[in-house]
């Protein structure tokens, strides 16, 4: 598995979680917010300043925010 920086995991773990939220109480505005702004730091994180992800890299990535795994253990600072 690729090694993500530990923000970017972060970022994307916490954007899982308040998609799950949204989901579980949809039209709550605070939470769309809160979810545009997350997609925002995910998709402009300098991790991916020197080239656009691959497909396969955000599949890893969101799949490292499903799991909800401790961070530390797939990441590097």
């Amino acid at each position: 598995m690729r090694s993500f920086p530990a923000d970017l995991a972060r970022t994307q773990q916490e954007w899982s979680a308040i998609y799950r939220q949204l989901a579980e109480r949809p039209g709550r505005t605070e939470l769309r917010r809160r979810l545009h702004r997350l997609s925002a730091q995910l998709f402009f994180h300098p991790y991916w300043q020197q080239r656009r992800p691959r497909p396969a890299e955000w599949w890893e990535l969101r799949d490292l925010g499903r799991r909800g795994d401790d961070v530390r253990e797939r990441s590097h600072s």
